[in-house]
């Protein structure tokens, strides 16, 4: 039985993945933010006061690490964690200013990492391709 790793769907979109957040890496270094933090403070910029265990669903990442990727925020100033009025076991995280004026600054970067990642690739089959990924996530969940 013959199988070709380069043909392997798995292995191109770990390729994919490694090139991408490499080249997210190189545009948010500038700021001081890793792509890791990227994640947090674009689910953050959608809708402020939820907690690490909501960012950690959002993100797909486990509780210790983004409960870390948080620590690392609130240290360069950028987000706080305030306690939860409902529920005192729990925290609301919240963007600060420095956190809001971030976001002018990077996610024109990003869209242009973006646009240059699927240039030559028309708008509709880019859709496409989002739509049978996402497929393919929720068929082997």
């Amino acid at each position: 039985m013959n199988f070709k790793l380069e043909d392997s769907l798995g292995f191109i979109l770990n390729k994919v993945n490694t090139k991408l957040k490499n080249e997210l890496f190189q545009q948010l270094k500038e700021a001081d933010i890793t792509p890791e933090q990227w994640a947090i403070l674009n689910c953050l910029w959608e809708q402020e006061g939820i907690t690490p265990k909501e960012l950690a669903d959002l993100t797909f990442k486990d509780k210790p690490n983004t409960n870390r990727i948080l620590e690392k925020l609130i240290m360069k100033g950028l987000v706080v964690r305030n306690p939860h009025p409902l529920d005192r076991r729990a925290f609301q995280i919240f963007l600060t200013d420095s956190g809001w004026a971030l976001r002018e600054q990077l996610i024109p970067r990003v869209k242009k990492l973006l646009a240059k990642a699927t240039a030559g690739i028309e708008p509709h089959k880019v859709a496409e391709m989002k739509n049978l990924l996402n497929q393919v996530y929720h068929n082997i969940q």
